[in-house]
């Protein structure tokens, strides 16, 4: 096809481009250098032309590229994107290097083989790249110190609740025996009111045991992760009389206390979820902790959902997310899936010494 007779010639073309544009010939001398090269490398473009493409890389670089463009050509391939992923760098004519793309194309004449070289300047992307990254490992670090302040606020209320309360009802307890021991034998009002107080202190008893133990089970601290799930299990079979298979083996170096407050409260939250959703008859906890490494499987055989469904849900699930970010913050991984013969199975798997995640510090102000 012929071109229009009022179209521009493709050196115009190429000098009006908004982004550098070097031809090389086959001694990588720089044949071409338009305008946006110019601004790009703060060369000008009689001096580039006629020198070796190496004044525009830096020295650490140049005998790679000299060996990726040689190979390039080699090939016979017509063009190719150079740097496979990773950003190449130029070098300004101020000394000053910078991140960039490449794609290079080569073209055969009867004056020889030439290079083109198209390029893009990605400081400015690669700069927000950065802030980007340094946020999100501020948010990261911010998201482990709430996580750390809540659990700590938790066990402070739960120690308040078994300590404080549960001493102040223990002592009514005992008040209510030595009234009893006061009252006429006969006075059989007095006597049924004393026992309806001891009956309510009781239930109160054991409310405050079971916040408690929500808040954050005392044993966990005490007596370790697999008594902690064993409780955490137990409880949720009396309370809602679903079959529950638990096989839980840690070994005897206990996963950090990061990792063992995590999987009891993902255990915690996949058994809420199943209570109140699953309408299953039968589950399975298996907890395995080695010294490296700590998996979690529960399953469920309740009414579990189409993977398209699940995939709407699982955004809305905010305690189903929480867990994952918990997880996600000690370098662990956390799936959740609906097998084929129905309900819900939750992994998550996480390295049970953890490196220990900062925390910001917070200058008062």
């Amino acid at each position: 096809m012929k071109p229009m007779a009022n179209a521009p010639p493709l050196l115009d073309i190429i000098q009006s481009a908004t982004e550098p544009i070097i031809t090389v010939d086959a001694q990588q001398r720089i044949v071409m250098f338009n305008s946006a090269a110019e601004r790009v490398f703060l060369c000008k473009a009689d001096r580039a032309i006629g020198a070796s493409l190496d004044i525009l890389i830096p020295a650490r670089f140049r005998d790679i590229h000299a060996r990726h463009v040689d190979r390039f050509r080699e090939t016979g391939v017509s063009e190719r994107k150079m740097g496979l992923g990773s950003p190449l760098w130029g070098l300004r004519a101020n000394g000053e290097e910078f991140p960039m793309e490449a794609s290079i194309s080569q073209t055969h004449s009867a004056a020889g083989v030439f290079l083109s070289i198209f390029l893009r300047d990605i400081t400015e992307r690669e700069r927000v790249s950065q802030a980007l990254l340094a946020s999100r490992d501020e948010l990261t670090r911010l998201s482990n110190a709430l996580l750390h302040v809540r659990e700590q606020e938790k066990k402070h209320i739960a120690r308040e609740l078994h300590d404080d309360l549960g001493q102040s009802l223990t002592a009514l307890t005992m008040e209510l025996a030595e009234l009893e021991t006061r009252l006429p034998p006969d006075d059989a009002e007095l006597r049924g009111r004393v026992e309806a107080i001891r009956h309510l202190t009781g239930l109160t008893f054991t409310s405050l045991r079971r916040i408690a133990a929500d808040l954050r089970p005392i044993m966990l601290d005490d007596l370790g992760l697999a008594a902690a799930v064993e409780w955490l299990v137990s409880n949720f079979v009396s309370r809602y009389g679903i079959d529950t298979d638990a096989q839980i083996e840690v070994d005897q170096g206990e996963p950090s206390k990061l990792v063992a407050t995590a999987l009891f409260r993902t255990v915690q939250e996949a058994l809420t979820n199943i209570a109140k959703h699953a309408q299953a008859t039968k589950v399975r906890v298996q907890l395995s902790c080695s010294a490296t490494l700590c998996t979690l499987v529960v399953q469920d055989n309740g009414v579990g959902a189409t993977p398209a469904s699940l995939a709407r849900k699982l955004p809305h699930a905010l305690g189903l997310q929480g867990i994952r970010e918990r997880v996600r913050l000690l370098h662990g991984d956390v799936s959740i899936s609906t097998p084929r013969n129905g309900g819900f199975r939750l992994k998550a798997a996480l390295p049970a010494q953890p490196p220990q995640p900062a925390l910001p510090h917070w200058e008062d102000t």
